[in-house]
């Protein structure tokens, strides 16, 4: 009877289909980037506005809605001790130029949906959403509560779910549809690293350096200010004629060398996968250095290694190795403000990778400190916990597929809900998150509303 069931609900979403395509369609059209606080819309009116649009399908459909005060909100229905929850999010990053559409047409081309947060990560939550309601629409009353929960900032602070976890139940179960499949078993730790470095002055004396919009997105436009000294400009002309990087100018404005950096951005937990123009500026700056400012142009520079070294942090454990992506560069009145987004290792803790890199940091030859740190510790479900099992089997019975949990690097609510797991989201094909041109196939949205169906439903049951 329990497949019965399920391919029933199933049935249900395939009927729904253009339903699905048409409210997916409108949600990222929405352009919920975070903007500025308004009554009730804490992180900005188009976060208010894709808020009320989920809330409104659920009240819709018979569903009890609550609105936290901008913050979140969330659908249920169902009815017992035992509540499952989806905990999606329908804010999104900035969208950055070179798109092949405008990032919030939600234009379809080739059987994608071109959009920023198709697949991150308004595509899996709307197509949880449907999974949720299909059960309703067939079963009725599961026997447990199904809640669906809908963040407004958790690109940027984590802000919403903080709200939601202060006043509102737990999950016995819960999923956060924003990762890989199956599941992500363990996250890693998450720092917000901010250093300040003194400008290094000289024959060539640091003036300014900018780029980046968050520190989870890899630097994609930078600028950077070099006052020259008249004695010390033979040498650097000599070194800028030899200047190899193509994605890199410059131009002189009296003794100003400004140089113009263009990158690849990419999410901040995999900064390899990206090209960080910032740190293409500071590589630039080392190489025409003079001889007697080498050494602390070259320390600088790998302030930016995406494997933490200049920063004294790398590291690994069984699991994974740690990751360090400088997202922001800023200039203040005398120094240069980096701000990273550190992924570390599942069995390290926060305040001993801060310490390493105060260590590091106060034996260089540049003036360089730690400036603020925050840290999310990391999340670890064991393989044999009946949630990672849960959806462990639904994904094999639904796509023949046997697959290990994994490991990442990115952040999800499932570090911030007890009882969550983060699970699948897209396949090759798909757009990534925070990168230009973000897609995700029609046909992947309705192939993971239903393999969420099966997850739903299972753990009702279980």
């Amino acid at each position: 009877m329990p497949e019965q069931t399920i391919k029933a609900i199933q049935k249900w979403l395939d009927e729904h289909q253009a339903e699905l395509l048409e409210n997916y369609q409108k949600l990222l059209q929405i352009p919920s980037v975070e903007s500025e606080a308004a009554p009730n819309a804490p992180f900005g009116q188009a976060n208010r506005e894709a808020l009320d649009m989920a809330l409104g399908l659920g009240k819709k459909w018979g569903m009890e809605v609550t609105d936290l005060e901008g913050f979140c909100g969330y659908a249920e229905y169902g009815s017992g001790e035992k509540m499952i929850g989806i905990f999606g999010h329908l804010d999104v990053v900035p969208v950055g130029p070179g798109w092949k559409y405008d990032p919030f047409s939600a234009t379809i081309d080739n059987g994608y949906v071109y959009a920023r947060g198709a697949i991150d990560d308004k595509g899996p939550t709307i197509a949880a959403f449907y999974a949720a309601r299909a059960i309703k629409e067939v079963v009725g009353d599961p026997g447990a509560r199904i809640r669906t929960v809908f963040g407004c900032d958790e690109e940027s602070g984590f802000e919403c779910i903080h709200r939601y976890t202060k006043t509102e139940e737990a999950p016995t179960y819960g999923i956060a549809p924003d990762a890989g499949w199956p599941l992500i078993h363990a996250e890693k730790g998450i720092a917000g690293l901010v250093t300040d470095v003194k400008f290094i002055t000289g024959g060539i004396t640091i003036k300014s350096l900018t780029g980046g919009q968050r520190s989870n997105i890899v630097i994609d436009h930078a600028v950077g200010e070099l006052v020259v000294l008249d004695a010390a400009r033979p040498e650097i002309e000599e070194k800028l004629a030899k200047n190899w990087d193509a994605n890199l100018t410059y131009a002189w404005n009296g003794n100003i060398l400004t140089v113009d950096a263009k990158g690849k951005a990419a999410h901040g937990a995999w900064p390899f996968g990206g090209d960080n123009a910032a740190t293409r500026v500071l590589r630039f700056w080392m190489e025409i250095a003079p001889a007697d400012q080498k050494t602390q142009f070259e320390q600088l520079f790998e302030m930016a290694h995406v494997a933490g070294d200049g920063l004294g942090i790398h590291g690994s454990d069984d699991l994974t190795d740690l990751t360090a992506n400088l997202g922001v560069a800023e200039t203040t009145a005398d120094s240069l403000r980096f701000t990273y987004s550190v992924r570390y290792p599942v069995t390290w803790k926060g305040e001993n990778v801060r310490a390493m890199c105060e260590k590091h940091l106060a034996g260089l030859e540049i003036t360089a400190s730690v400036y603020s740190f925050t840290d999310s510790k990391p999340l670890y479900f064991p393989l044999e916990h009946p949630l990672v099992k849960t959806v462990v089997d639904a994904y094999e019975a639904e796509t023949g597929l046997k697959k290990t949990p994994g490991v990442m690097g990115g952040g999800t609510y499932a570090r911030a809900v007890p009882n969550t797991v983060a699970i699948g989201t897209g396949w090759d094909g798909d757009g990534e998150a925070h990168q230009t041109d973000e897609r995700c196939k029609i046909e992947h949205i309705f192939k993971m509303s239903k393999i969420y169906a099966r997850i739903l439903y299972k753990l009702t049951q279980a």
